[in-house]
Protein backbone atom coordinates (compact mmCIF):
# COMPACT_ATOMS: atom_id res chain seq x y z
CA UNK A 1 0.00 0.00 0.00
CA UNK A 2 1.90 3.25 -0.88
CA UNK A 3 1.38 6.19 1.05
CA UNK A 4 -1.25 8.81 -0.03
CA UNK A 5 -0.93 12.89 0.19
CA UNK A 6 -3.12 13.71 2.67
CA UNK A 7 -5.02 16.90 2.23
CA UNK A 8 -7.02 17.31 5.01
CA UNK A 9 -9.09 15.50 7.37
CA UNK A 10 -10.59 12.17 7.15
CA UNK A 11 -14.09 13.30 8.17
CA UNK A 12 -15.92 15.77 9.83
CA UNK A 13 -18.72 14.82 12.46
CA UNK A 14 -20.92 17.91 12.80
CA UNK A 15 -23.22 19.44 15.23
CA UNK A 16 -24.22 23.09 15.25
CA UNK A 17 -20.74 25.28 15.70
CA UNK A 18 -19.39 21.79 17.41
CA UNK A 19 -17.21 19.57 15.79
CA UNK A 20 -15.10 16.68 16.25
CA UNK A 21 -12.48 16.15 13.28
CA UNK A 22 -10.87 12.89 12.16
CA UNK A 23 -7.41 13.04 10.87
CA UNK A 24 -5.12 9.93 9.63
CA UNK A 25 -1.87 9.91 10.34
CA UNK A 26 1.53 7.96 9.66
CA UNK A 27 3.43 6.64 12.41
CA UNK A 28 6.33 4.48 13.25
CA UNK A 29 4.12 1.42 14.04
CA UNK A 30 1.56 2.28 11.09
CA UNK A 31 -1.57 4.24 10.53
CA UNK A 32 -3.77 5.62 13.14
CA UNK A 33 -6.10 8.23 13.96
CA UNK A 34 -6.81 11.54 16.14
CA UNK A 35 -9.52 13.56 16.62
CA UNK A 36 -9.83 16.86 17.58
CA UNK A 37 -13.30 18.41 18.96
CA UNK A 38 -13.55 21.86 18.72
CA UNK A 39 -16.50 24.88 18.63
CA UNK A 40 -16.43 27.79 15.87
CA UNK A 41 -17.16 30.99 16.50
CA UNK A 42 -16.80 34.27 14.70
CA UNK A 43 -14.22 36.81 16.19
CA UNK A 44 -14.57 40.39 16.13
CA UNK A 45 -13.32 40.89 12.65
CA UNK A 46 -15.74 38.73 11.55
CA UNK A 47 -13.23 35.84 11.15
CA UNK A 48 -14.23 32.52 12.08
CA UNK A 49 -11.99 30.51 14.56
CA UNK A 50 -12.24 27.29 16.38
CA UNK A 51 -11.79 26.81 20.19
CA UNK A 52 -11.26 23.65 22.15
CA UNK A 53 -13.45 25.51 25.32
CA UNK A 54 -17.08 24.41 25.77
CA UNK A 55 -19.91 25.62 28.31
CA UNK A 56 -21.92 23.23 30.52
CA UNK A 57 -24.70 23.15 27.85
CA UNK A 58 -22.23 21.90 25.48
CA UNK A 59 -20.93 19.03 26.89
CA UNK A 60 -23.25 16.21 26.29
CA UNK A 61 -23.42 17.19 22.85
CA UNK A 62 -19.28 16.99 22.89
CA UNK A 63 -19.94 13.57 24.44
CA UNK A 64 -22.17 12.50 21.47
CA UNK A 65 -19.68 13.87 18.48
CA UNK A 66 -16.92 11.82 20.62
CA UNK A 67 -19.05 9.00 20.98
CA UNK A 68 -19.83 9.02 16.75
CA UNK A 69 -15.99 10.03 15.99
CA UNK A 70 -14.69 6.78 18.51
CA UNK A 71 -17.64 4.31 16.15
CA UNK A 72 -15.83 6.43 12.69
CA UNK A 73 -12.60 5.61 14.09
CA UNK A 74 -12.81 2.36 14.77
CA UNK A 75 -14.94 1.46 10.97
CA UNK A 76 -11.31 3.50 9.85
CA UNK A 77 -9.47 0.58 11.51
CA UNK A 78 -11.78 -2.00 9.95
CA UNK A 79 -11.16 -0.85 6.57
CA UNK A 80 -7.54 -0.33 7.05
CA UNK A 81 -7.61 -4.10 8.30
CA UNK A 82 -9.46 -5.71 5.56
CA UNK A 83 -7.04 -3.86 3.20
CA UNK A 84 -3.89 -5.45 4.91
CA UNK A 85 -5.04 -8.55 5.22
CA UNK A 86 -6.12 -8.86 1.06
CA UNK A 87 -1.78 -8.00 0.49
CA UNK A 88 -0.49 -11.26 1.56
CA UNK A 89 3.14 -9.46 1.66
CA UNK A 90 1.78 -7.95 5.48
CA UNK A 91 2.90 -10.15 8.46
CA UNK A 92 1.20 -10.88 11.86
CA UNK A 93 3.28 -8.37 13.71
CA UNK A 94 2.05 -5.52 10.97
CA UNK A 95 -1.59 -6.68 11.41
CA UNK A 96 -1.24 -6.33 15.05
CA UNK A 97 0.29 -3.56 15.19
CA UNK A 98 -2.51 -1.45 12.46
CA UNK A 99 -4.96 -2.59 14.96
CA UNK A 100 -3.67 -0.38 17.43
Amino acid sequence: MSPSPKTGPVDVIRDGALKAIIWENDGENGVYFSTVLARTYEDADGRLRDTHSFNGSELLRIAELARRAYENVTAFRAELNHQHKADPEESLSDDYHHAM
